[in-house]
């Protein structure tokens, strides 16, 4: 046997997940996804060019149902959903940010309206002025499964292209599984012109399974208990325990630990190196991110990529290295924002990080977040992304 449910219970009997009966009844819908998926690529793309007779017109097609999972924050959809896609049994699929996935569809739209009539055939065989059919089109030929985490709408022109963008995609047999901390009519409430909206909401209802993943245990909250987030002094006695939160985070007490390793963010052309990363935590130094040519862009992808951050090695800062604090105030402002958790080791606490120098009294409200980050009330927020 293969697929979430069985590695679900393998990590259940390895001690590296406690018995759940909620997370259980997702990983059973999700195992059938996944048992409807055997075969599904082969179909589409072999089967008698079945996918290409589909890109030409909107066929009514019985393709398998996605999901929407949606929940409080620390119940485990993203670790599911995890196990879900790792075990697919299906080659063009894709696990995206929903919020990277739209600036690339933006970008996307944006380069499709600059291009020629003649560029349009070439690329798309179309050159109609609309691109959300041909994108879609383009979408589906490179992932027939879409997995998006952290769904959420903020944006009036998000809303407006959704509808028109799933519906595309589900109609070429592209299958997608979400997860969300909002139900579907929560989503975009009390947005601009939500009216717009709330096709792409009936859409959602109609033909993803719905299903809400609840418990009484926030696992997110609960590793994090009794654990400081904020060290000092530097030395081995902090970097110590930054391991242990590492490990603690990413449940690896028992888990081979040499299966996590290092990973990479793309960001407007760039990369950005992450020295390791595992289940929606991040370590970096101080140096790589605030040292280097960093910006808001840069920091909004980590801030949006992952729940927890970890960075070593923040040095005392003043006049000598403001540049390097600027940085560190814009990251620490979009952590904040995004209520991710922030956990670090310094050479000296918040209140005297940066005690002199051209911008120290605009540092005042980072050591005032810097120490409202390490608040019960803080940690117990949801990622705002």
């Amino acid at each position: 046997m293969s697929g979430p449910l069985h590695n679900y219970n393998l990590m259940i009997k390895a001690g590296e997940l406690k018995p759940d009966s909620h997370q259980h009844i997702i990983v059973e819908k999700l195992q059938f996804l996944h048992d409807s998926l055997v075969g599904y690529e082969a179909k589409l793309f072999h089967n008698n060019n079945f996918f290409r007779r589909l890109l030409r017109k909107k066929t009514a097609q019985n393709f398998p149902k996605g999901l929407y999972i949606h929940g409080d924050v620390g119940r485990g959809k993203s670790m599911i959903m995890d196990l879900f896609y790792e075990t697919a049994p299906i080659t063009k699929k894709r696990r995206v940010h929903f919020h990277a996935f739209m600036l690339a569809i933006h970008q996307a739209m944006h380069e499709w309206r600059y291009m020629d009539k003649a560029s349009r055939m070439a690329l798309h065989g179309t050159v109609q002025d609309d691109p959300i059919l041909p994108l879609a089109k383009k979408i589906a030929k490179e992932s027939l499964l879409l997995c998006f985490d952290e769904f959420q709408v903020s944006d009036v022109t998000d809303a407006m292209i959704l509808g028109r963008l799933f519906s595309s995609l589900m109609a070429l047999g592209v299958v997608m599984v979400l997860t969300s901390n909002r139900p579907p009519d929560d989503l975009y409430r009390d947005g601009l012109n939500r009216s717009l909206f709330l096709p792409s909401i009936t859409l959602i209802k109609d033909k993803l399974d719905v299903v809400t993943l609840n418990g009484p245990i926030d696992y997110r909250l609960e590793r994090m208990k009794g654990m400081d987030v904020y060290y000092h002094p530097l030395g081995n006695l902090a970097t110590e325990a930054l391991s242990k939160a590492f490990w603690r985070l990413t449940d690896h007490e028992v888990a081979d630990r040499t299966k996590v390793g290092p990973q990479e963010l793309q960001v407007q052309g760039r990369k950005i190196f992450v020295p390791v990363a595992d289940k929606g935590v991040a370590v970096f130094s101080f140096k790589k991110l605030c040292g280097a040519a960093l910006g808001a862009a840069d920091y909004l992808e980590i801030a949006w990529h992952y729940h927890t951050v970890i960075m070593v090695g923040i040095p005392r800062l003043g006049p000598e290295n403001r540049n390097e604090a600027k940085r560190f105030v814009t990251f620490i402002d979009i952590l904040y924002e995004n209520n991710v958790k922030f956990l670090c080791c310094a050479e000296v606490a918040p209140e005297k990080l940066y005690e002199e120098g051209q911008g120290h009294f605009e540092f005042q409200r980072t050591v005032s977040r810097l120490i409202e980050m390490q608040s019960q009330e803080y940690l117990a927020k949801g990622h705002a992304i």
